[in-house]
């Protein structure tokens, strides 16, 4: 049976703890597949029910549900599980805005909500909205600072800015519930994820690369080295805060399978440049019986410090959840 997403539990923030001290516990987010079938709210309680420990929204403007009021609407639907974004347009969006919008989901979750936030790339969304689509070094730019106003914002503070992308004065929301409300961000490059070591509490990887004619589909660099390299990246950019930082994979394939050999090797034939060696390691496609799913989640916590993983299948590796939980 081959899904999108492998599932488990681990409850708490799923901070990582300082130098010395135990591993991070491994966290599972689901994020909700889009389908117009699906109801979002009944699948944030049936998340709940499995023991995820976080439940997200993607953002693609269109058809389907806007991600901020669906994610109120989990949040008047359940009681434990985190909600969180995964993650949204910088472009689209004003930083006060968002902030406001941010605390305010956070007070309505009782402290339970984490901001995902990511350049943009989809054509189709600037087209469709009348914003111009830049190029990556730029929106990648406006993110950095749209995350220092954001952080400041939900922090209590009273912001003013005269800055490059966004020029604010005087600015304030009633803060966050939670002393530090979590913002991932997600992407790639030297610049966006140094400045993510250096302000995000959580980064996300997902192993995309370049954009496809499509605006929307992407080619994937899987190998262990990019990997490596993306994590130094954070990590120069972290400098002595990088115990605060908690490393995140969106995973892109998975299956249970007695035969982990031949799944790697479909694999491999259907990405390109893909080795056996990296698929065997990589911490975007998750292949194995529950066993070798949960020591390969483990083994990619021990390598690189990934503890936060982002699956999008609700039922399909409950047994995964259970041995992990239970391990």
């Amino acid at each position: 049976m081959t899904v999108a997403a492998i599932t488990a539990r681990a409850r708490g923030a799923g901070r990582r703890l300082p130098s010395g001290s135990m591993s991070p516990s491994i966290r599972i987010g689901y994020q909700l597949s889009g389908n117009e079938e699906e109801n979002p709210t009944a699948a944030a309680q049936r998340a709940e029910q499995l023991g995820f420990d976080v439940v997200t929204v993607s953002d693609h403007v269109g058809p389907g549900l806007s991600p901020m009021p669906t994610l109120g609407a989990m949040a008047a639907a359940t009681e434990t599980i985190r909600l969180g974004t995964m993650v949204l347009n910088n472009d689209m969006r004003n930083p006060v805005q968002l902030a406001w919008e941010s605390a305010t989901l956070d007070h309505l979750s009782s402290g339970r909500f984490e901001l995902g936030l990511g350049a943009g790339h989809t054509p189709q969304e600037y087209d469709q909205t009348g914003i111009p689509l830049t190029e990556p070094a730029m929106r990648k730019a406006r993110l950095a600072e749209s995350v220092e106003i954001i952080r400041r914002l939900l922090d209590g503070e009273t912001v003013a800015v005269d800055g490059e992308h966004y020029s604010i004065d005087g600015a304030s929301i009633e803060r966050a519930v939670q002393s530090r409300l979590p913002i991932l961000v997600g992407g790639n490059g030297r610049r966006l994820l140094a400045h993510a070591g250096a302000h995000a509490d959580i980064v996300g990887l997902q192993g995309l690369h370049r954009t496809l004619e499509d605006g929307h589909r992407h080619t994937v660099k899987w190998s262990a080295d990019h990997v490596t390299d993306q994590i130094a990246q954070v990590r120069e950019g972290a400098g002595d805060r990088i115990d605060a930082v908690e490393f995140s994979a969106l995973v892109q394939v998975g299956a249970i399978t007695d035969d982990r050999r031949s799944a790697l090797r479909a694999l491999c034939d259907r990405v390109a440049g893909l080795t056996p060696a990296d698929a065997a390691v990589t911490p975007y496609a998750l292949v194995g019986t529950v066993d070798e799913i949960v020591e390969h989640l483990h083994a990619c916590r021990d390598r690189w410090g990934i503890s936060y993983f982002v699956v999008r299948e609700l039922d399909a590796f409950a047994p995964v959840l259970e041995a992990l939980r239970s391990g």
